[in-house]
């Protein structure tokens, strides 16, 4: 097999990004690609995915299907993936053929919380306390390192509070244990935190660094429901957060669009919760307060482009619209913002199924 391809040029107009994954992040890559003259070509596992409506191509294919990958790759010029559960294999496999980023370096470190961790650790940036817990053998010794109450997390495949529970005594813990069924799992302390914000940045092909205004965001449910720019951040938190990002983004060689999930405690400090590799919900907003917003930024990066200008020239709120709210969506048309339906066939408790934003003059 050949080494990992490289991209030699900027992809021109007319050439085509593959992106893994049909979501509506896939879908708006898309749409950001389309915008730049770039053709998207989707390649997904679900039959009905909301990014094939809107793209130039798409592929139904599992993603340890390595023959249906290399089919898909030839037919690109670069390739990227819009959620972090494509296994890390797949984008290895596919940067053989073609010039892919993130890279899987990336996605490997991104879909493991205690890699994660110890990854930011290493930095010398600050997380929450935390410990392994592997089995039911690990629980004392983690909660006497990380104390209670604690987030119990399976190490792998979360997102929305999925695989997440909140424990107060090692008998929760082992019971939040057995409900995960065996995962490998992850004891967080828990932060009281005065609010949670991200801060979603790009890095391009050459090295150069781009990052947005952080959002201030509120979940609920696990789910996030409202991002908000600007932040309670001060300007100091605010050069702080993209300094971390930006030592993350150098330190994983990352290309593309990143997003760093960060507590704001009481006394001021930044807690690293997360990092995304990949556009994010919390960015959303970027659409229509950024001249460049996120998913154009992404592909501008995967494409070999300039960055974009990532100033915001007005303020926003963005809300997601979760499950039946969908439903609504003639009330929610009619409401000043604007408006954006992901195009999923079906309706379920705790979807997100689109989102509005509404502006405001900056500030």
């Amino acid at each position: 097999m050949s080494d990992i391809q490289k991209l030699s040029a900027p992809v021109p107009p007319g050439g085509t990004i593959g992106i893994l994954g049909g979501g509506q992040l896939g879908r708006m890559l898309a749409l950001a690609a389309a915008r730049l003259g770039l053709k998207a070509h989707i390649y997904s596992n679900e039959s009905d995915a909301p990014a094939f409506q809107v793209s130039a191509a798409h592929t139904m294919g599992w993603y340890d299907d390595e023959a249906a990958l290399k089919a898909f790759a030839e037919q690109c010029d670069a390739i990227t993936f819009e959620f972090e559960n494509v296994p890390s294999e797949a984008i290895a496999l596919l940067s053989q053929f073609k010039p892919t980023n993130p890279n899987a370096k990336a996605l490997m470190i991104g879909q493991d919380r205690l890699e994660e961790k110890t990854f930011v650790r290493k930095l010398g940036i600050k997380t929450a306390e935390y410990a392994a817990v592997d089995s039911a053998s690990d629980i004392n010794l983690a909660i006497t390192k990380v104390g209670a109450p604690a987030i119990l997390k399976t190490r792998r495949l979360g997102y929305d509070g999925k695989g997440q529970a909140k424990v107060r005594s090692a008998d929760e813990t082992v019971r939040a244990l057995e409900s995960f069924k065996g995962a490998p799992a992850l004891l967080e302390d828990f932060v009281d935190f005065a609010f949670e914000a991200s801060l979603i940045a790009a890095r391009g092909l050459d090295g150069s660094f781009a990052a947005y205004d952080p959002p201030e965001n509120i979940h609920g449910d696990h789910i996030l429901r409202k991002s908000t720019v600007p932040s309670r951040l001060t300007p100091a938190q605010i050069a702080e957060a993209r300094n971390i990002a930006k030592r993350i983004a150098e330190a994983l060689d990352y290309v593309g669009v990143l997003c760093v999930e960060l507590f704001a405690t009481k006394d001021g400090a930044l807690l690293v919760n997360e990092i995304a590799p990949r556009v994010h919900n919390s960015g959303h907003w970027t659409l229509e307060a950024c001249a460049i917003s996120q998913f154009e930024q992404h592909i501008r990066a995967v494409a070999g482009w300039p960055l974009g200008d990532p100033a915001r020239h007005s303020n926003a709120v963005m809300e997601n619209i979760i499950g039946d709210d969908a439903a609504n969506w003639l009330k929610l048309a009619k409401g000043g913002g604007a408006l954006h339906l992901y195009g999923k066939s079906n309706i379920r408790k705790g979807r997100k199924m689109g989102h509005v934003t509404k502006l405001s003059a900056k500030s």
